[in-house]
């Protein structure tokens, strides 16, 4: 089982929570964070120390206040981590259920474990746990299937930021601009509206209006 193990959360109960799983798995060495810079600095010094952690679990969204953070998300240090130590073993434990968000955490970040707060979450917790340790991926019940689901149609990062775009107000020949100044390929009028269109037809939607609700409501943008 894991010797040290790093938790990043910024609510007391939970941290405390997540604390008493893995005690009860056998795991004392562990620390804790509520802010992700403190997080980073504590992995940083622990590989300087050589004594690095073996598993982090963290949360993605933290409360703002008046102390000006660096990384201010979980994925920003997730991915902070990731670099600095690539065989770091990551759980993301959060409320989150925006299937693109993990998607990306998964395939970009190299996350091993995605876990939902909720009743059954320190349970699932727990199980991904073990999982992980065993070189297995885990997934909430909840999402796995949603995620793991294969269509003709696969969604990738150019069809989000087109669809981010078009949630934004902007029209086709202004995402046209924006492609272009950004360098974002395809950017042609022609090129944006083949994509639209097998959009449209994938989610089913009557126009634009109706595709950008549509996926505003999977969670994809």
């Amino acid at each position: 089982m894991f010797k040290r193990v790093l938790i990043v959360e910024d609510m007391d109960d939970i941290n405390k929570g997540v604390r008493t799983e893995l005690e009860g798995l056998g795991i004392n060495d562990i620390d804790q964070a509520q802010y992700c810079d403190d997080a980073f600095l504590k992995v940083r010094k622990a590989i300087k120390d050589k004594k690095p952690y073996e598993l982090l679990i963290s949360d993605l969204s933290f409360k703002k206040d008046n102390r000006t953070q660096k990384y201010s998300s979980g994925e920003a240090l997730i991915e902070a981590i990731k670099n600095k130590q690539p065989e770091i073993k990551i759980i993301a434990y959060s409320i989150e259920d925006r299937f693109q968000r993990i998607r990306t955490l998964i395939n970009k970040f190299g996350v091993n474990a995605y876990v939902c707060k909720g009743r059954r979450g320190l349970k699932d917790l727990t199980y991904a746990i073990n999982e992980v340790y065993h070189n297995k991926q885990f997934l909430s019940p909840q999402i796995a299937n949603a995620l793991r689901k294969k269509t003709s149609f696969e969604i990738e990062e150019y069809h989000i930021e087109l669809l981010k775009q078009l949630s934004n107000g902007l029209s086709q020949e202004e995402i046209r601009s924006y492609f272009n100044k950004n360098n974002i390929a395809p950017s042609s009028l022609s090129s944006i509206e083949k994509h639209l269109n097998k959009l449209k037809i994938q989610f089913k939607a009557n126009n634009t209006t109706h595709l950008v609700a549509i996926v505003k409501d999977l969670g994809l943008i």
